[in-house]
Order: structure tokens, then C-alpha cells, then sequence
């Protein structure tokens, strides 16, 4: 069972005050998601990282069972314009990187984050895995991983919901999993 009091320290000393302690075995995985994806997602079989790179939403479940202990990071932001929204979340997930970095070199080897968008650790991303730039730094959002966001940070007791509007405040949700 990883240190829980020594992670916190390390998420905090990174700027991440906003989290919770989840099990992996409430991460809610579901088709629809992966459907969400293939119909309707603009950035579907451009990114090294997101489906139809990714693995099949069974394999994403077994996956997650492979954990005893997961992290979710909660990140609010209203942005004047939808493109805003990708520079903000990039430098969100390059500094998320560097604290699963620091969780691995603590001893967790099986660290995994999740970024809370699309991967965007390059400025350009090549859109397959074999050409990947910085496979090394490359991760895939929760929902490119099956995972039902909106039912697990829910039952989280985060908010989240549906914004028609890009001016509202938006909740968005990175997970690291630690063993």
C-alpha cells in the first residue's frame, strides 16, 4: 500500500491541492465511452494516444484491476474562446507529468496518469503510436481509456456536467493510479 501522507506532500509540493483517494475498482469503464469517441470526437485517430490507439475498453478494465490505489485531480477553468481550453490543459498535463515522474522514482513502478485532455505533450502530435515524437511523455485521457468520467467523479462526490456554454466554468479530472 503506497504512503498516502508522502504522495500528498508530492501532489501538493506540485501544485495539486484538489484531489481524492479513489479504489481503481470504482473507476466506472463503458462502451459508450469508447462510442463517444469513435462518433463525434474531432481529435478520433489523430492522436498517438486516443482511440483507435488505445486499447478495447475489456482491456482498459482489466487494466484498472491491476490497482489497489488511485488519485483523481480535480481542475476548474472557464475559457473565453474553446481553443483557450488546450493551451490550459497542456500545461496542466506536462506538470501532471512531472509529478507521475517523481511517484515512479519514489518506488511506484506501476504509476499510470491519465491527463484530464487530449495527450498534447508535443505541440504537434504525429497521430499514431509507432511515430509518436515523445512516447515516453505520452498519455491518454481517461476517456480515451474507457473510462466513464462523468459516473466515477460523481460517485467521487466531484461535480461535473454537461456545459453548453464554453464561458461556464468547466470541471475537468486527470486520475493517477499507484501501487
Amino acid at each position: 500500500m503506497p504512503d498516502r501522507k508522502k504522495l500528498e506532500t508530492l501532489f501538493e509540493t506540485h501544485g495539486f491541492f484538489d484531489y481524492r483517494w479513489i479504489e481503481p475498482a470504482s473507476i466506472v469503464v463503458a462502451q459508450w465511452v469508447r462510442m463517444k469517441c469513435l462518433y463525434g470526437c474531432p481529435d478520433y485517430g489523430k492522436s498517438a494516444v486516443c482511440p483507435p490507439n488505445t486499447p478495447t475498453v475489456d482491456e482498459c478494465a482489466r487494466f484498472f484491476r491491476e490497482y489497489k490505489t488511485a488519485a483523481v485531480f480535480h481542475f476548474e477553468k472557464a475559457v473565453d474562446k474553446p481553443e483557450d481550453r488546450r493551451d490550459w490543459s497542456r500545461g496542466i498535463n506536462l506538470r501532471l507529468l512531472d509529478m507521475e515522474r517523481e511517484v515512479f522514482l519514489g518506488g511506484h513502478v506501476k504509476a499510470f496518469l491519465m491527463f484530464m485532455d487530449t495527450c498534447a505533450a508535443c505541440a504537434a502530435c504525429s497521430g499514431s503510436r509507432s511515430d509518436c515524437k515523445d512516447p515516453k511523455r505520452a498519455r491518454p485521457s481517461a476517456d480515451a481509456m474507457a473510462v466513464d468520467v462523468y459516473s466515477t467523479v460523481l460517485r467521487a462526490g466531484y461535480p461535473i456536467e454537461v456545459l453548453a456554454d464554453y464561458k461556464k466554468t468547466m470541471n475537468r479530472y486527470a486520475f493517477l493510479l499507484v501501487e
